[in-house]
């Protein structure tokens, strides 16, 4: 059946009562549509208010700070969009930008604004600790570092209770990394294809992205092991996830038995007998891959995984970089939600709201290991500013009720997303938890043949125009990512979702275009 053929059927199906339905299907039978009129689609769907007003941009002009960032700013080209945006202001979920235009911030800052930005009550407490004390070193005690650390371990169950203080994702888990090693005397370490765990010269080899890697040496004795991805992978059906929304591939497991899990557990299994030492230092997993296309493991997978990696005298590590703090709503922390309890578990993004701040969290006796092989010291990592900040991230995200409304507005824009899903040949899979979620752009739905990288961009672009900020990511950079700041509402998600729909019609346009040229 030709994409077409769907499309029309689709739309001899609709209900007529529904004109904003019927007007997106008539957009979708794009074959046989003939662009003769402008429809509504082409007005920017209404921006939900916001009682913010931003200060007015007074500073350096648009050209010359291109100018400056060409002349003396890395030449590595990570800037969004063919126009890069100048960001000037930022206030919870909304930005700013240079020339006064609004956006609704659904990436907060690669996954980094947890409870919004310039949050009033992070900022005081910022701007009260910036008037006290900056700066110690841990070679002196001061009681925002030690406050923190009674915050932040209670949150942990036993025997995860002692806290070393960093800067950074990167940093976390170099440090993790060595703490596998000194407490297991052994060097081998597995993470999965696909995993993103940090760009440093040490982390590069846990990290398994090819726009990431590198021909000089860097991450000995890491080795990479099968993603067990649902939708792209060579197994998963329609119940593996834990999720409100499964993949749309079907599915014969019997309730208490997902094949697909077992399938990618042999691979890991096989890794583990043939790539890596009879005893490895550890296995680093994130709970929801984020850089991948926030990728989602079979039910129990990492249960299985963990006991495997024990067997062979290894630890685990959970790095809840992307997944801590409340993002996915329905626990805590990411590894709550496999029911596994990790060796070490690594930590930064949103645990300061945008200030540099990260933690590795871990046994009393991993740490003693560690503290028996290496003099660890840290010049900025638990300093009175962060640590101050890090408490009120907490109390905020307490106070606020921010896990839960994760778990309540995640769960409404998944279920949103996955009715696009169903509309939209072009979007091949939802999948996510809470305030992680990730759409996979594909050619078709048969195929599922990543969609072209200048397609994909096209469509990021109108999204930006208007006024909606998204994440890309991917092997194929055929992901979008949106993880917006955790006070983010429903208003604003049925925005977003209208401001996708706009954004997919408006491709369709282009693609019927082409074709009839």
């Amino acid at each position: 059946m030709t994409l077409a053929w769907r499309y029309l059927l689709r739309t001899l199906n609709l209900e007529t009562s529904s004109l904003r339905t019927l007007r997106t299907h008539s957009f979708l039978n794009c074959a046989s549509w003939t662009p003769t009129f402008k429809c509504s689609f082409h007005t920017k769907p209404n921006m939900p208010p916001c009682d913010f007003s931003p200060e007015k941009y007074q500073s350096l002009a648009y050209n010359h700070v291109l100018e400056i960032k060409k002349q003396h700013l890395s030449p590595v080209p990570t800037a969004y969009f063919q126009k890069p945006l100048l960001l000037h202001q930022g206030h919870m979920e909304w930005l700013f930008d240079s020339e006064g235009n609004r956006y609704l911030d659904f990436f907060s800052g690669i996954v980094t604004i947890s409870v919004g930005h310039c949050h009033p009550t992070v900022s005081a407490v910022a701007q009260k600790q910036l008037g006290r004390l900056w700066h110690t070193s841990s070679v002196f005690l001061h009681p925002p570092m030690c406050e923190y650390a009674e915050k932040l371990a209670a949150l942990f169950p036993e025997p995860l209770k002692v806290i070393f203080l960093v800067n950074s994702g990167s940093e976390a888990n170099d440090l993790a990394m060595m703490m596998a090693r000194a407490h297991t005397n052994n060097s081998d370490i597995i993470s999965f294809r696909g995993a993103y765990h940090g760009c440093s010269p040490y982390t590069l080899g846990l990290t398994n992205v090819g726009l990431y890697k590198t021909a000089l040496p860097s991450g000995m004795s890491c080795q990479s092991t099968m993603c067990p991805d649902v939708f792209r992978g060579p197994w998963g059906g329609s119940h593996c996830r834990d999720s409100p929304v499964q993949t749309i591939r079907k599915c014969s497991c019997a309730p208490d038995f997902c094949q697909a899990k077992e399938l990618y557990i042999d691979q890991f299994r096989d890794t583990l007998n043939t790539s890596v030492a009879k005893s490895i230092a550890g296995f680093f997993a994130e709970p929801i891959q984020g850089v991948n296309g926030v990728i989602q493991y079979p039910k129990g997978f990492l249960k299985d995984a963990f006991e495997l990696v024990r067997e062979k005298g290894g630890v685990c590590v959970a790095d809840e970089v992307q997944t801590g703090f409340g993002r996915l709503g329905s626990h805590f922390w990411g590894f709550q939600s496999h029911s596994v309890l990790p060796d070490i578990v690594t930590m930064a993004k949103g645990i300061g709201n945008g200030f540099p701040m990260a933690a590795v969290v871990t046994t009393p006796e991993i740490a003693k290991s560690l503290a028996k092989r290496l003099l660890h010291f840290n010049t900025f990592g638990g300093n009175p500013m962060a640590c101050a900040i890090g408490s009120a991230v907490l109390e905020v995200i307490k106070e606020e009720n921010l896990q839960e409304n994760s778990q309540e507005v995640g769960t409404y824009m998944l279920l949103k997303l996955a009715e696009l899903r169903d509309e939209f040949d072009i979007m091949g899979d939802v999948r996510g938890k809470g305030l992680m979620i990730g759409i996979e752009m594909v050619q078709d739905k048969m195929s599922r043949q990543p969609l072209p990288r200048d397609e994909v961009s096209q469509i990021h672009e109108d999204c930006k125009d208007m006024g909606l900020l998204l994440g890309r990511s991917g092997i194929y950079s055929q992901s979008f990512r949106i993880v917006p700041p955790m006070c983010v509402t429903k208003r604003e998600v049925d925005f977003a979702v209208e401001v996708f729909r706009c954004a997919l019609i408006q491709h369709m346009e282009r693609k019927a275009k082409r074709e009839k040229i």
